[in-house]
């Protein structure tokens, strides 16, 4: 199998995207594999710091590589959104392909000087470091309103730049105008998409990665993806599949048996992953 800097490199060079989704779950999982196998196409699965305390962090790396291996998949395991250095380390450790550094909240000094310690500790391991740069909330959530703590205010592309430069980081997940979670009732506000093409421009060929994905239109992610993004995240979108497939499960009030609801809710999932892989990859 390739290396996930290799998938990526190659989603760059063909003009397309690679899937992340977040699970917290074995049954999330086999329904992105399901998705992912069915199209013939790689997949990143994304364990965040809850998931990971909720699943143990080894049992999720054990977890992916089993079912990467039983359903014959190409399939990347990140460590989403890790808010600490030590955390980071711990994911490295247990055997993931990527691990992002969330300093996003810290100054832009502290966010570098945490993402530098992280890529030096990943130095000759295959491990692809991601940080971000600017603000766009931590809520894989609906929401009524876009949160207050969300200023709207972007980075520059000399920012960006000079960040990368720095901390020698591999992928880059610049704020550009997206946001974390889904608007109740509306889409999520449209991407600067030409910010994410001077942002390409200025950086080369390092990853750059959309994050809050979930409440974008399909010409959003088109127009990102054409303009220079190589992997898009997916959480809060599948979130809410699965929370609608299990409640139509649950109807059946003499169920008790999990696997038979829980399928629902595998299923409600599985129609989400292979929509988005199929926009992402040009299927």
């Amino acid at each position: 199998m390739k290396t996930l800097a290799q998938a990526m490199e190659d989603a760059l060079e063909q003009k397309i995207a690679l899937g992340h989704f977040n699970i917290s779950d074995s049954t999330q999982l086999r329904a992105i594999a399901r998705a992912a196998k069915d199209l013939n196409v790689p997949v990143i699965i994304g364990i965040s710091e809850g998931e990971s305390d909720f699943l143990g962090i080894h049992n999720a790396v054990a977890l992916v590589r089993a079912t990467a291996q039983e359903e014959g998949v190409e399939m990347y395991i990140n460590a989403d959104h890790m808010h600490t250095v030590e955390n980071c380390k711990a994911a490295i450790d247990a055997g993931f392909d990527s691990v992002i550094f969330d300093g996003s909240r810290e100054s832009m000094e502290d966010n570098i000087r945490g993402t530098r310690e992280v890529v030096a500790y990943a130095q000759g391991k295959q491990v692809i470091v991601e940080a971000e740069v600017g603000y766009i909330g931590t809520s894989s959530k609906m929401l009524d309103e876009i949160p207050e703590d969300v200023s709207g205010v972007l980075p520059t592309v000399e920012e960006v730049r000079n960040f990368v430069e720095r901390t020698g980081v591999h992928a880059v997940a610049p704020a550009v105008g997206n946001l974390h979670g889904m608007l109740t009732g509306r889409a999520n506000p449209a991407l600067d998409v030409g910010l994410i093409r001077n942002i390409r421009e200025s950086i080369g060929d390092i990853g750059m990665v959309l994050h809050g994905g979930s409440g974008l239109t399909d010409e959003d992610f088109t127009q990102a993806i054409n303009a220079g993004m190589n992997v898009v995240h997916i959480n809060t979108e599948i979130r809410v599949a699965y929370r609608k497939g299990i409640e139509k499960g649950l109807e059946h009030k003499e169920e008790i048996a999990p696997y038979r609801y829980l399928h629902h809710g595998q299923d409600a999932v599985y129609e989400v992953v292979k929509k988005r892989l199929e926009l992402f990859g040009n299927v």
